[in-house]
């Protein structure tokens, strides 16, 4: 595992635009929108447990990350890495709290039907541009 930069982690802690790839069961490689969160040591996004990425994620843990900052979208990071743990536990407060840090008010419930689902995602590899 590859540890986050503080500058990355600052990122995360804010209203970073993230997009997140998984891959399908024929290999192809698809990229989704999410808010994202991270632990300091880990990239954390939410989503719905009957999304396809949490379907893909759960066929292979291999994932590519790319956060942009929302105030100076040139400024980007790239992370390669694997889910290393998913949980229900905790779903629903977590994204009223990443909805409160991305919209500022309580989750509107768009996304889908199901339960939510935190996906912890471990840094095999971490690239900017900027760096």
């Amino acid at each position: 595992m590859t540890s986050l930069p503080p500058d990355l982690v600052e990122m995360l802690r804010g209203r970073a635009l993230c997009f997140v790839t998984t891959l399908m069961p024929d290999g192809s490689p698809v990229t989704t929108e999410t808010w994202v969160d991270t632990d300091g040591e880990h990239v954390v996004v939410n989503t719905v447990t009957t999304h396809q990425k949490s379907r893909n994620i759960a066929r292979d843990p291999r994932v590519a990350v790319a956060i942009a900052d929302p105030d100076q979208p040139a400024r980007y990071w790239g992370v390669r890495g694997r889910v290393v743990a998913t949980t229900t536990e905790g779903g629903d407060a977590h994204i009223d709290q990443l909805s409160q840090r991305y919209l500022g008010r309580p989750y509107p419930g768009f996304g889908g039907a199901g339960s939510r689902l935190i996906v912890t995602i471990a840094a095999d590899r971490v690239h900017s541009p900027q760096r």
